[in-house]
């Protein structure tokens, strides 16, 4: 049975719309504490395998829900955006960026990788009609500029590769392709919808890496595999799910946005979790990227304030 429920916007007069905002601070936070897991877990599981173990178990959790919750199936016209978002960023977007940072350090990677949530703006515009606002860009210039600088201060002497910078590309190319791929989807089924089916194509494609899995599985230790079914639980099947709710509900660009708050939580975690103290370079850094979230959505509260002074008069 098809099933496409559709977003209501809150009623005029009852206040701010919290859900959304907290639906992205919740896929902001998991995220963020992602990178900690993969750590672990790419010791032991190669990128293939490991992107493969993820979904799996990410996969399984969003069936159990969509069938609890019997939401059923989106409808015909969801199902372009959930495939190109599913080979995009559940299938390629995993593999080759855990490949890419076993060929550059930390810091060359998260440089790169967060090109794009500037392509993702830029495609938005481009493909969906979504504007390009002056803060929203400033923004994004003050964020990537952060990331840039805890990228340099995290990269010491670890080692890169050119293999290594054009997986990293490709890994910013194809998150940047699969939002934007999936924003048109939301359109036409619930958020839970395109994620969970998403993820099962994410997964259809890893499948030749079962073979590696299995094996690799067998030789690691237990917090490698405890980490990565974390991984398809909580970053992959809650934080997907959540950020498909704030995407159906904003534009491309700022959600893109927002996602430059990841560099500075890394750091948080990092220090609070291993025991990694940054250094100042990194905690300025971090606080660029806080500071650029908050310029680029300026713009958005003082337009739904605007809104709510004019539907008052």
């Amino acid at each position: 049975m098809t099933t496409t429920p559709t977003a209501r916007p809150a009623a005029p007069g009852t206040g701010r719309d919290w859900r959304a905002p907290a639906a992205a601070c919740t896929t902001v936070l998991l995220w963020a504490s992602a990178f900690v897991s993969i750590r672990s877990a790419g010791e032991a599981y190669s990128p293939g395998a490991l992107a493969l173990g993820r979904l799996l178990a990410g996969t399984l959790t969003l069936g159990v829900i969509l069938l609890v919750r019997r939401e059923g199936l989106p409808s015909r016209a969801a199902w372009p955006g959930i495939i190109g978002s599913g080979l995009l960023w559940f299938g390629l977007y995993m593999v080759v960026l855990n490949w890419g940072e076993q060929q550059v350090d930390a810091g060359t990677a998260a440089m790169i990788v967060n090109v794009g949530p500037i392509l993702m703006a830029l495609l938005g515009a481009k493909l969906l009609g979504e504007g390009l606002p002056r803060r929203l860009l400033t923004g994004m210039g003050i964020s990537f500029a952060g990331a840039v600088v805890v990228g340099l201060s995290m990269s010491g002497h670890g080692s890169s590769s050119v293999l290594g910078v054009v997986l990293c590309l490709v890994a910013a190319l194809s998150y940047a392709g699969g939002v934007v791929i999936q924003k048109p989807a939301l359109r036409h089924g619930t958020p839970l919808q395109i994620t969970t089916f998403g993820c099962l194509i994410g997964t259809l494609a890893c499948l030749p890496f079962t073979g590696v899995l299995v094996s690799e599985a067998a030789d690691a230790p237990v917090s490698a595999t405890l980490n990565m079914i974390y991984l398809g639980v909580f970053p992959t099947a809650l934080a997907f799910t959540t950020w498909a709710y704030a995407l159906a509900r904003t534009t491309a660009g700022r959600m893109g946005a927002t996602t430059y708050a990841v560099p500075a939580l890394v750091v948080l975690m990092s220090w609070l979790l291993l025991d990694e103290v940054p250094a100042l370079l990194t905690v300025a850094g971090g606080l660029l990227c806080l500071a650029g979230v908050a310029v680029s959505r300026t713009r958005a509260r003082k337009a739904r304030e605007e809104a709510e002074t004019s539907t008052a008069a």
